[in-house]
């Protein structure tokens, strides 16, 4: 094959005739886009970030003040990645937002091909009605609006209702099977109410759960359950509850899956690729791809997480270091 080639000296003019070629054809040589396309390890994309729930919830107090339920039926506020440029999520498959709704309020049935779930930070008289069976909110409850199914929002009581909204929207406008509709009749009427849902779990279950749970054996959660009477509890979102007594400090983790916290209970710190945040209960962070992570309890406290490791363990991607760093 070696008469094929050109010399060396006429290389750089001959590839530059071929590119023109190939250009039109919309074909492009492998080793001309290695650098776009392979690499050894994942490329740090998405920054680790956090939102404070003392800034959020006074953002949310103010756009109530302003929009009412007239002008923008769900008053969330999406959390961005702070990556320059970013436009859109929270981290490459999920959104996070902090939402309000107000006494009285309610909002009209939808359903969406992105699956969804809520953490319950403030208020009594929220509910979620999830193909017309009411499930009842509070404190503490994560509720689960899986995607496909009809749900609408309410509130009862006489205080405002606040919560952190999580979903695999990013994910699905990735693969692009993003769909949504409104229910014909605005609501779907409501059957009954079920306080045993399967797609509800209360706070008071979660801590009575921990109380047993034993530390992992990697010391890299602490104490920690799972959420779901399927595992996972989402088909894309794994969810966990982690104990960690005052002064734990957790060993490295390293995942190529994506995570975002929450702090339920008590205060700290988490050490996410040698950044260093505090956190006290509401706050979100994220841990992005392949970003190493420590967490350091102040007090004794409860972190829920959110993450998109069902996807990767069944595409088998999933990479995980556990333990002392390095």
């Amino acid at each position: 094959m070696a008469e094929y080639r050109v010399p060396p000296e006429t290389m750089k003019e001959e590839l530059d005739g071929l590119y023109a070629k190939l250009d039109p054809l919309y074909l492009d040589p492998g080793f001309r886009v290695m650098d776009v396309s392979i690499w050894k390890e994942p490329k740090k994309a998405q920054l680790p970030a956090q939102w404070k729930w003392s800034e959020g919830r006074a953002a949310l107090e103010e756009v109530a003040r302003i929009v009412g339920p007239e002008h923008a039926e769900r008053r969330n506020l999406i959390m961005r990645n702070p990556l320059e440029g970013h436009r859109y999520g929270t981290l490459r498959t999920m959104i996070g937002a902090y939402q309000l709704m107000l006494p009285g309020e309610f909002a009209r049935s939808h359903w969406h091909s992105p699956h969804a779930l809520r953490v319950i930070l403030e208020g009594g008289g929220s509910y979620t009605v999830v193909n017309g069976v009411r499930v009842d909110m509070h404190p503490g409850d994560v509720v689960l609006t899986p995607g496909g199914d009809w749900h609408w929002h309410g509130v009862d009581g006489d205080e405002a209702c606040m919560w952190l909204d999580i979903l695999d929207r990013p994910l699905t406008i990735m693969l692009e099977p993003l769909f949504q509709d409104y229910h014909p009749d605005g609501h779907e009427p409501m059957r009954n109410t079920d306080e045993d849902s399967p797609l509800l779990f209360k706070w008071a279950d979660s801590l009575k759960e921990l109380e047993s749970a034993k530390p992992d054996a990697d010391g890299c959660f602490g104490a920690r359950i799972e959420l779901g009477q399927t595992k996972p509890a989402l088909p894309t979102l794994a969810l966990h509850m982690q104990r960690l007594e005052k002064g734990t400090k957790t060993n490295h983790y390293r995942s190529s899956a994506n995570y975002l916290y929450m702090p339920l209970e008590g205060e700290g710190r988490s050490i996410i690729d040698g950044e260093t945040f505090e956190w006290q209960r509401g706050d979100v962070l994220v841990v992005p791809c392949w970003r190493p992570v420590v967490h350091e309890a102040s007090s004794d406290a409860v972190l829920f997480s959110a993450t998109d490791e069902p996807v990767q363990r069944f595409c088998g991607y999933l990479r995980e270091e556990r333990g002392e760093a390095g």
